[in-house]
């Protein structure tokens, strides 16, 4: 059976050579004569899969010493509350809203201290990054928080927020490993690996070494303090191990690509293909302002909720799948992560140009 177009917002798109190899090694990893999700987390063969793990991402991102990677469980949806538990020393914090995750993290982060808005795009539905040109932070801020790419409404910050002095901590779920990410510039990075490094259940943080203390808020879990786990090297409890393996094998694809420019470049590409087919057409239109649009997750609609509904229907039975948008939200969504090959996306377009001619949907055995 042919694979679908899967243009999921996550769980995402994964390249297929890194399922196929998986899928050969998933009886017997490298003679062990077990698979990795049969192996214990202590063995010398797991934490050498962690090792080469970490040592490959730490090269794809040139990642300063001074920087600890930890792969953790929880989704980014945990790092809300683990954030402000570790780093809000003052019980103040800033955070910018300008989609529904970052609404949501500093929604947590307001249980913990006083979450300060500094900007917000919410009034006009997210379809814009806010201006974070001269923001205004209280001094007494201990983090600026902000979500780099927003998935549900399909915009990204193409210049990073000024955070004056503090630590800048991101959100970077939808976007990791998309482009090259200069890591010195942020204090924290964090993001769920479901939409462009692997399967659901592995969050990765790459955190500062002095941001890593035993200084955290009063009743913070043992599980909830990074030191915790930076002092373990990730494996402090049983870890997601069978995510952190196949995230290994995205590293290592990404470097077989030419690395994260190279990346970048594919990328670019791709959006290009579809926002300029959206710019043309007379039925689809994107719901985003342009110089904010996001690479990874392209949002549209049609003059209708009615030929929206009919899109998606027809685009399945066409081998094109999981484009309805995000349910809070409506119209459609094409996430077109690193894995999504250009192919793909022509695909996408060739069938909305005959969506819109009026052509009778075909199945496709893309």
């Amino acid at each position: 059976m042919a694979r679908t177009y899967n243009f999921s917002a996550g769980p995402a798109v994964l390249p297929e050579a890194v399922l196929a190899e998986a899928a050969q090694e998933m009886l017997d990893y490298q003679g062990s004569g077990m698979s990795v999700m049969e192996m214990s987390h202590r063995s010398g063969m797991f934490e050498g899969i962690v090792a080469a793990a970490e040592a490959d991402l730490r090269a794809l991102l040139s990642i300063p010493e001074n920087y600890r990677v930890l792969f953790l469980q929880g989704g980014a949806s945990q790092q809300f509350a683990m954030i402000p538990m570790n780093l809000m020393k003052s019980k103040k914090a800033a955070y910018i809203v300008s989609g529904e995750w970052s609404k949501k993290a500093c929604e947590e982060g307001a249980r913990f201290g006083e979450a300060v808005v500094v900007a917000s795009s919410a009034d006009r539905t997210f379809s814009y990054v806010p201006d974070c040109s001269d923001l205004s932070i209280p001094a007494d801020a201990d983090y600026l928080h902000f979500c780099e790419n927003n998935t549900i409404y399909g915009t990204r910050f193409s210049r990073l927020p000024e955070p004056g002095g503090r630590p800048l901590v991101a959100d970077m779920s939808s976007c990791f490993l998309s482009a090259p990410h200069a890591v010195e510039k942020y204090g924290l990075m964090y993001g769920g690996a479901q939409k462009n490094i692997g399967p659901a259940g592995v969050t990765i943080v790459i955190i500062r070494e002095d941001l890593i203390t035993s200084d955290c808020l009063p009743g913070t879990p043992t599980m909830l303090k990074y030191k915790t786990h930076a002092d373990a090297a990730s494996l402090y409890n049983t870890p997601p191990a069978y995510g952190i393996y196949i995230c290994g094998k995205v590293f290592r694809w990404i470097m077989g690509m030419g690395g994260l420019s190279a990346m970048q470049a594919h990328n670019e590409k791709k959006a290009a293909i579809l926002y300029d087919y959206l710019d043309e057409s007379a039925l689809f239109s994107g719901s985003v302002q342009e110089a904010d649009r996001s690479l990874m997750n392209v949002c549209f609609r049609s003059t209708s909720p009615e030929v929206d509904a009919r899109f998606i229907k027809e685009a399945k039975a066409a081998g094109l799948d999981n484009l309805k948008g995000y349910r809070t939200v409506g119209g459609m969504r094409a996430s077109i992560y690193n894995a999504m090959p250009i192919a793909g996306v022509e695909r996408l377009v060739e069938f909305m140009r005959d969506f819109e001619k009026g052509v009778p949907c075909t199945t496709t055995t893309a």
